[in-house]
């Protein structure tokens, strides 16, 4: 059997050979290897009238396939599972093909290939030769291949050959109001539509001084005619060099057009097993998501375009370097003495005094680190504890761009070069400036994919994005914000976890502003715009606004903090929004959005922080940061759990440094039980709690408590008894105020002393109210499940008077530690039923039938409730005649007036 195929994808110009070959293999089978393009489909049911059968490949033995005619690519990965044809005994393989030669091209008995700007021209010329003349279906499909593949004439690859293999076509017979009706017709307003969505999502990168554009789309539904829309793209921009990354469905599509001769899109799709040749190339793949694609595609970029090893030209060596036993203070005397601001810190040292360079590359100090651990006092600590670790090396056939992609993307000061274990030199930005600076050609400011590159030079917009997640009244506030600091001449952003949500496409209504300038003096004037309420924090530079509706904003002035000591409270300076957020606790937080209307929904990402919040990962900013606030590690714990994201091993390492060094003794305890507080107000905060047992926490934070306090089964079970409890209550929808941290608190506290508790509400300064309520709860419900361990039925009345008093959170504790079913079913019963019950005689009747407010008073509307609890009165009549026998007005001498 012999089969006629081309590539997965068919265009017209393959369709076209398929059909040009049928002619000189006429007892061949036409088989697709795959899909065709939307375009092609319409053509074979409107105008080709079924002149061929196309056979599916369902259908085919192709272990009977004794010859293969491929055409229009030379690639297996291109023709599907007739690939598995090419292993067949004695296979004859024949290929017709224009794209340029590739070292894993499939090799044949007959290849035809001619650098024509279409496969159809090949067989053009071959009817030319051989003397056949197709019919007129034929001619204008043929006609129809050559005019899509050359861009009507218009591409770089376009030959004479094309044209004159037109012209004879059309001089004996093909269609050309058919190939206009397919190739050159309007376009329509879904293409207009998607050129604008790629126009707005395209990036241009520098690379090697070779502008090239990328632009990403996702689409749930196949986009028909993607080619053309590309091309028209790439018309209208005039750009030279234009990748295309379409995401429709499970597919991902690359479509490449390049006019330049620096750049071969063909060899470029080939890495993703597409083809295509040097100015017009595509491709197909599913293993990949698009931001991996852009990523791949950019690094393959860098090694096309130019790549270039410079690494062993620029280092610097040989290498100055410290052990990691070295203290702080010994590591910072070396940078002064040899006038550097970074050391590297390995296994086995070398340096100038030493031939044999150091070995095992272990992390690295800066001098900035070495000074403020010296300023707390931390000196004689080894630099172990305090170097930057996870960091990346180099060999010395290192390009420039794995260089500046070290630097950029992971704000590496130093980069060690490494040939096997051994450091032979290092490579500073300083390094890399220079040179920039001497060669500018060199100079790549949009290296880095998107997500990769500091947004406030790629000027990544969200707005979209804002208006997809955000409510029409924040976006709103947002835009009146912007615009009352645009009056004011001074900048506004919105900054923190209300930016890290919103990418992560959550809804945040806690908004927190950033005013480059005087943010009390704005927020004075945003209250007064709007209506609302202010309330300064002169100390640190920050507001508190609340507008008529209750929506409330926190406004604060771009500030830089340092710390006096360990664990201090930050001294405030005025600063710059790059230094407002350098200060923040975590790179996921250090993210801002401009809110002037010029650069509206423009983020600000000094820090490369989407690629932390991408990889959701946990990371701190500077080696002190739990140094200088040790709450902070609550913190790292809560988002973790919450976010369900994972603290990278060097902030993990930072945090056991501070557990070890006990700097939580200077932090007052209020601001450790609010962080705490977050905790337990968590959904499920069992496994934030099971972190802080690994770091050894609970004794820092309540030493008595620690031998009693034990993360075990049962710890565990109390806490999801406590989880379902809250789960419970929460799914009645009632109005009562629940305050969930005290449930799992006193669930953490179950088995220990009600003394206990009083001393941690006393160790963390809890408000005497709370500290009141929290004991209180504690000992009535313990003393209550105690009791009732011994009974197994209740009452109604009973329920009512032992519950009574009881606040929601004590009720969920007693539902936490019952240890028999109805105690937890009576307390349901109290929640929902019993609690609401009221006399069916109120006081004002019980006055007017002569009863005096007093003792009596009470005791009647008790009984009267107590008999209603127990369906023992049912209605109102029942209840006065009750009354009038229990209680008589002459007898109990209660005469009205």
């Amino acid at each position: 059997m012999d089969i006629i195929t081309t590539h997965i994808g068919a265009d017209f110009d393959s369709l076209a050979a398929m059909v040009a070959a049928k002619r000189l293999y006429p007892d061949a089978e036409l088989v697709f290897p795959g899909s065709q393009k939307k375009s092609v489909r319409d053509y074979l049911a409107q105008e080709f009238r079924n002149i061929y059968e196309f056979k599916k490949i369902g259908h085919a033995d192709l272990t009977r396939v004794r010859r293969l005619i491929v055409v229009d690519t030379r690639q297996a990965g291109r023709i599907g599972n007739l690939a598995a044809c090419l292993d067949n005994p004695g296979i004859d393989i024949h290929l017709y093909d224009h794209h340029p030669d590739t070292p894993d091209d499939i090799r044949g008995a007959v290849e035809t290939v001619a650098p024509f700007g279409a496969t159809t021209t090949i067989f053009t010329r071959l009817f030319q030769e051989r003397g056949i003349v197709p019919g007129p279906d034929e001619l204008t499909l043929m006609a129809l291949g050559i005019y899509e593949d050359t861009g009507g004439f218009l591409h770089s690859s376009t030959r004479p050959e094309d044209l004159e293999a037109a012209s004879w076509l059309l001089a004996h017979g093909a269609n050309l109001d058919i190939v206009s009706q397919f190739v050159s017709r309007e376009l329509s307003a879904e293409q207009v539509s998607l050129i604008d969505e790629l126009q707005r999502q395209a990036q241009s990168y520098v690379i090697c001084g070779v502008t090239v554009v990328i632009s990403t789309l996702a689409s749930a539904d196949y986009i028909a005619d993607s080619s053309i829309i590309v091309q028209r793209l790439m018309v209208m921009e005039n750009i030279d060099v234009l990748f295309a990354l379409l995401n429709l469905g499970e597919r991902i599509y690359l479509i490449a057009r390049s006019r330049i001769p620096e750049v071969n899109v063909g060899a470029i799709a080939r890495e993703f097993g597409g083809g295509g040749h040097a100015s017009a190339a595509s491709a197909t793949f599913r293993d990949l998501t698009i931001a991996e694609a852009e990523e791949q595609l950019v690094g393959l970029l860098h090694r096309h375009i130019r790549p270039q090893a410079v690494a062993g030209d620029l280092m610097s060596s040989p290498v100055i370097s410290v052990t990691p036993e070295v203290s702080i203070d010994q590591a910072n005397q070396l940078m002064t003495r040899y006038n550097v601001t970074v050391l590297p810190v390995v296994r086995e040292s070398g340096g100038p005094e030493n031939d044999a360079p150091p070995v095992g590359f272990l992390g690295m100090i800066t001098r900035a680190v070495a000074e403020k651990a010296i300023f707390h006092k931390l000196g004689d600590l080894p630099v172990a504890d305090y170097m930057t670790t996870e960091l990346a090396t180099i060999p010395e056939s290192g390009t420039l761009a794995d260089i500046q992609r070290l630097i950029v993307e992971n704000h590496q000061r130093l980069i060690p070069v490494v040939q096997d274990e051994a450091i032979v030199g290092v490579i500073t930005r300083t390094d890399l400036l220079d040179l920039l600076i001497h060669d500018p050609a060199h100079l790549s400011p949009d290296l880095l994919r998107g997500d990769e590159r500091p947004s406030v030079e790629r000027t990544r917009n969200l707005a979209n994005l804002m208006t997809q997640v955000l409510s029409r009244d924040s976006i709103v506030l947002l835009r009146e914000i912007g615009e009352t600091a645009a009056a004011f001449g001074c900048n506004a952003y919105v900054a923190g976890g209300f930016v890290r949500d919103l990418l992560l496409q959550v809804r945040n209504i806690d908004i927190d502003v950033v005013i480059e300038g005087d943010g009390i003096r704005f927020a004075r004037a945003l209250a007064q715009q709007r209506q609302g309420v202010v309330h300064p924090h002169e100390k640190f530079g920050t507001s508190t606004v609340i507008f008529p509706d209750q929506t409330r904003i926190d406004v604060a002035t771009a500030r830089l903090e340092y710390y006096e000591h360990p664990a201090a409270m930050p001294t405030v300076e005025h600063s710059s929004i790059k230094l407002d957020l350098h200060r923040r606790d975590f790179t996921i937080n250090a993210m801002a959005i401009h809110l002037n209307p010029q650069q509206f929904g423009v983020l600000v990402d000094h820090f490369n922080c989407q690629n932390d919040l991408k990889e959701r990962r946990i990371q701190v900013l500077h080696n002190l940061s739990f140094v200088e606030d040790p709450t902070r590690i609550f913190r790292a714990i809560r988002f973790e759990s919450r976010l369900d994201f994972t603290i990278t091993r060097h902030t993990e390492k930072l945090i056991k440094n501070t557990v070890r060094e006990d700097l939580f003794g200077q932090v007052e305890g209020p601001r450790f039980f609010h962080e705490l507080k977050l905790i337990l107000s968590e959904d499920n905060p069992a496994p934030a709690l099971r972190r802080m047992a690994y770091f050894k926490l609970f004794p820092l934070l309540w030493p008595d408590l620690q031998p009693n306090l034990k993360i075990d089964r049962r710890f565990l079970h109390l806490l999801t008894q406590a989880e379902r409890a809250i789960a419970w209550f929460k799914l009645l929808y009632l109005p009562d105020r629940l305050e969930t941290w005290m449930v799992y608190l006193l669930a953490i506290m179950s088995r220990t002393q009600t003394r206990d508790l009083t001393a941690f509400c006393q160790r963390f300064d809890l408000p005497p109210r709370q500290q009141r309520k929290l004991v209180t709860q504690k000992a009535e419900a313990e003393r209550i499940a105690q009791e009732l361990q011994k009974r197994d039925f209740l009452r109604p009345s009973e329920i009512y008077w032992l519950l009574v008093d009881f606040e929601i959170e004590g009720l969920l504790y007693l539902m936490t530690i019952a240890r028999k079913r109805f105690i937890q079913q009576a307390v349901s019963l109290f929640v929902t039923t019993l609690r609401k019950v009221t006399p069916l005689v109120g006081g004002d009747e019980l006055k007017a039938m002569g009863y005096i407010p007093g003792p009596l008073f009470r005791a009647i509307r008790n009984h009267l409730i107590e008999l209603q609890l127990d369906g023992e009165i049912a209605d109102h009549d029942q209840a006065l005649a009750f009354i009038r026998a229990q209680y008589p007005v002459d007898s109990q001498l209660q005469r009205p007036r």
